[in-house]
């Protein structure tokens, strides 16, 4: 936990995936400071045609590079959520040569009583977390 849902159009490779993936993971495990085995991301691929990510009136040029992230977690402080979007795009930047541009994050936060990570218990609640 955190839950990782990355929307990305269609077209990379298995390796290139696994790079994005890691990239985000790297810059995860940094500003949340989780353990390395907290690691849950799911993609979706999509035609581009399908993905309309637009720049809310900043104008911000989009790629087919884009990714929307959209992150599902227990609450973070402001601080730790603008380290995750500064190293979430330095790490995929570096490792992928995705643009800082082409990066859209969401928030979204839930408590304790929301996960459970198997066998039927909520292990937060439980003690076993």
């Amino acid at each position: 936990m955190p839950l990782l849902r990355f929307d990305l159009v269609e077209g990379r490779s298995p390796q290139e995936l696994r790079t994005l993936l890691d990239a985000a993971h790297e810059a995860m495990l940094a500003a949340f400071k989780v353990p390395p085995r907290d690691r849950y991301q799911i993609v979706h691929e999509h035609p581009a045609a399908h993905m309309v990510v637009e720049d809310t009136g900043l104008d911000i040029a989009r790629s087919d590079q884009r990714v929307v992230l959209q992150v599902t977690t227990r609450p973070r402080g402001r601080e730790m959520k603008e380290t995750f979007y500064r190293l979430l795009c330095e790490q995929l930047e570096a490792r992928c040569g995705i643009s800082p541009a082409d990066v859209v994050v969401s928030m979204v936060e839930n408590g304790d009583e929301d996960w459970s990570f198997g066998h039927g218990r909520a292990q937060f609640l439980t003690g076993e977390l």
